[in-house]
């Protein structure tokens, strides 16, 4: 190992979530963290020292995926109820839902501009969407089993997927075909992505290998076999140099792509990790697994003197037709006792990894084509008090978004600590909630009456009508 590099260290362990951690993801400006998972919530963390958390309550069933729009003004989620939704995130959680497929929805990514949004789902299909008039565009058709991730490639113009048909395949977004299609004979792809530059592919396989393949010479330039599980979840660091793999063996394991080898094996799961996730800075990454634990790590790593990957692309001697002998590394890279891996378990190292957990807060949206108010509650977590009620209108056009945005996540990093509030506010608090709780009630039962009488006159108008269908019939 070089010197200049220093070992990554787990800084911190949130625990909120109550069932598997699927999805990590960074905010752009690297100070919060949005998590999904299957107990059917998502979670908004602050990265500052306890400012509070949000906990999103509005899909019916296990969330899949999670992801920042590039502007970080807006999150997307999918889940297994065939949604998707659209979150602004924020400590009052606004959230638009689409029903975006016929079975669960597998994955969400958003383009590089953030005009668009891929989603990936079990019905075998790959829609595009229209984020500024949020409207669906197209589907691609051409994988024959479950779809599980697809993402865009830095440009836009391509998009990769895999599905458990044991195919990965490359779609050009101008006309909506598949232009490419990397097939395996033994497992599938859990998981796929680009690297920074758009150049590679890197597939998670199910089959307990990580392959990255050239697109632009359609051959496979590292394969390697590190993971005893099946790898779930990888991810590129900001320069390419580097990939993070997370594994149902319960270890993260951090490739070096420059010289081909496995560097790190992280431990601190206790069970599979399903997550992965670089910061867009690269100075922080996450992973989030079975055990419900989200972990946040300090990468340490040197600033890399742009060195990427196509240096490594050069030093591999890609211009001969590909054959399986020229495939570089030739062999599976086990690693096994080399010398220069090393494996970190801060469970050894540090004592408390669980530094105070934040206080929680409950932010429910309920679906806005019924009658669409968002209740903002609390729940009992160290004391937290309730934060109020509002509306909640249609998601607001992106083109509205940022200022208000802006203003808003302003509000959730300056949020005032518990020990800075005053117990007359949060009493305040709590009945101005009681008190549009009781409005709610009482337009409802508005609503419900009104819909109670224009019942019976329809039942009214009914009798009449029968009485005179007797009438006339006696009649003749």
């Amino acid at each position: 190992m070089a010197s200049a590099r220093e070992d990554p260290a787990l800084e911190r362990c949130f625990k909120a979530h109550k069932a598997a951690v699927t999805s990590v993801d960074f905010s752009p400006h690297g100070r919060q963290l949005a998590t999904a998972s299957w107990d059917t919530f998502l979670m908004l963390w602050n990265l500052k020292p306890q400012a509070r958390a949000y906990r999103y309550v509005g899909h019916k069933d296990v969330v899949t995926s999670v992801q920042f729009s590039p502007r970080g003004n807006l999150l997307a989620s999918a889940s297994r109820d065939r949604t998707v939704r659209l979150w602004i995130p924020d400590k009052r959680g606004k959230s638009s839902e689409f029903k975006a497929h016929t079975a669960p929805v597998r994955s969400v990514n958003f383009s590089a501009d953030g005009q668009f949004l891929v989603t990936a789902s079990e019905d075998k299909s790959i829609k595009v969407w229209n984020m500024y008039r949020q409207r669906f565009l197209y589907s691609l058709y051409r994988h024959t089993h479950w779809v599980h991730c697809a993402k865009f490639s830095p440009d836009g113009r391509l998009i990769v997927s895999c599905s458990e048909d044991k195919t990965v395949k490359i779609w050009d977004t101008t006309n909506k075909q598949c232009v490419n299609n990397f097939s395996d004979s033994v497992g599938f792809a859990n998981y796929v992505d680009f690297n920074p530059d758009g150049t590679c592919i890197a597939s998670a396989g199910s089959d307990h290998t990580v392959k990255i393949w050239d697109i632009r010479v359609n051959r496979l330039l590292q394969h390697y076999q590190v993971h005893s599980g099946g790898v779930n979840c990888i991810s590129f660091h900001p320069s390419g140099n580097y990939l993070l793999t997370a594994s149902s063996d319960g270890t993260l394991k951090l490739l070096d792509l420059l010289e081909g080898r496995l560097i790190y094996t992280l431990q601190g799961h206790t069970g599979p990790v399903f997550s992965v996730s670089f910061s867009k800075s690269g100075e922080l990454f996450s992973s989030g697994g079975a055990d419900t634990q989200v972990l946040l790590w300090r990468t340490n790593f040197d600033t890399l003197q742009s060195k990427d990957l196509k240096r490594n692309l050069k030093r591999l001697h890609f211009d001969s037709s590909p054959h399986l002998l020229d495939i570089y590394p030739r062999t599976p890279h086990p690693h096994e006792g080399k010398i220069e891996t090393i494996e970190i378990n801060p469970k050894r190292e540090v004592i408390d990894l669980q530094i105070s957990s934040p206080p929680v807060v409950d932010i429910i949206s309920f679906d806005s084509t019924t009658t669409a108010e968002t209740t903002v509650r609390t729940v009992p977590v160290k004391g937290e008090e309730s934060c109020g009620y509002f509306l909640n209108p249609s998601l607001t056009s992106p083109e509205c978004l940022p200022a208000a945005v802006k203003k808003r996540t302003d509000d959730t990093s300056d949020l005032p600590s518990e020990s800075q509030r005053s117990i007359p506010l949060a009493v305040t608090d709590a009945l101005e909630h009681i008190m549009e709780q009781l409005h709610v009630l009482t337009q409802t039962v508005s609503i419900l009456e009104q819909r109670l009488t224009l019942t019976e006159d329809k039942l009214k108008d009914c009798l009449e009508n029968q009485r005179k269908l007797f009438g006339a019939v006696r009649r003749s």
